[in-house]
């Protein structure tokens, strides 16, 4: 039977809570804290691991569980005053899926690649459930088992975006990175059945790798790490920065003789292609905070290419 009015017009349908799936539930009110104990409603006293001081006023507690344990999310409300960042270094970021981030200053930062690290034995226990009879005790141990890989995994990824994000708003005032679409990106590309997609197993191998990095993941921390330490984050336009010379400014696909090598086919420039693209980042995401700057104090940018001349006045 369903529990809600049809006759009311709907902005979405009812998604139904299932048992084994997000399994969690929020206390807005009723919950007291006492050092290392929460009480909750219903439930009473429990022990908990406090990671660290609570700041701030307790709006809720969110008890979840995930790969077999409980975690305890207790949200607050507190002021956070954002003053000038520390340094006034400015740095552009290219991510990739060999080396996860190269930096304009030349630095090269390789990616933990947490998943495909364990997709063979994550297949291997995948394959182990699939041959037990759904619902049985062996096929919920076998189950348990596998969420707690991918919870390891997820924390791996985790633990390595949040300790870079962390270092770079610290270190840097201004950070470009590309504004990549990620969604598109790592679309599927099977096609349909009356226009089958080419190479499929191998972009299906490029999404897993793509999405593994956690590139929005890390954008996400940075923008919000850089805003309380008062730096910024400025996403640039991804067009050519790994096809343009970020000595000469010549662009074309020739100058990216391999996947790791850079050679412009002008002046002869060889560098990292990540660095050089970095490189690039950082010059675009200067020259659009220039000009944005420019507009707002009302001067015009004159489009590139053009000049002054001073024409004689007749007498």
């Amino acid at each position: 039977m369903d529990c809600f009015d049809k006759s009311q017009p709907l902005k979405r349908t009812p998604v139904f809570k299932k048992r084994g799936l997000n399994d969690g539930i929020r206390f807005p009110q009723g919950f007291k804290i006492d050092n290392r104990r929460i009480f909750l409603p219903k439930i009473g006293w429990v022990g908990f691991y406090k990671s660290c001081e609570i700041p701030g006023k307790i709006k809720n507690i969110t008890i979840t569980n995930r790969g077999g344990q409980w975690f305890a999310s207790i949200q607050v409300e507190q002021m956070i005053e954002i003053g000038n960042h520390s340094s006034d270094s400015e740095i552009g970021i290219d991510v990739g899926v060999k080396c996860f981030a190269a930096f304009s200053d030349g630095t090269l930062v390789e990616g933990v690649n947490s998943f495909r690290k364990h997709e063979e034995r994550l297949a291997r226990e995948q394959r182990k459930m699939a041959r037990k009879k759904r619902g049985s005790n062996n096929w919920k141990k076998q189950k348990r088992k596998i969420s707690g890989m991918h919870h390891n995994i997820a924390n791996v990824r985790q633990d390595f975006l949040h300790k870079l994000s962390t270092e770079i708003s610290k270190n840097h005032a201004k950070v470009y990175v590309e504004g990549l679409q990620i969604r598109n990106m790592s679309a599927s590309a099977k096609g349909t059945i009356e226009e089958p997609g080419r190479n499929v197993k191998a972009k299906s191998g490029l999404n897993k790798s793509i999405l593994d990095q956690g590139w929005h993941e890390f954008r996400r921390q940075l923008d919000y790490k850089l805003f309380w330490r008062g730096g910024m984050l400025v996403e640039v336009n991804p067009r050519h920065t790994s096809q343009r010379c970020s000595c000469c400014g010549y662009t074309a696909k020739e100058n990216r003789t391999s996947q790791a090598l850079f050679r412009c086919q002008v002046c002869g420039y060889e560098e990292n292609a990540d660095i050089n693209a970095a490189k690039n980042v950082l010059t675009v995401g200067r020259t659009g905070m220039i000009c944005q700057a420019n507009h707002i104090s009302g001067r015009q940018q004159k489009p590139a290419g053009t000049r002054e001349e001073v024409l004689p006045v007749a007498s």
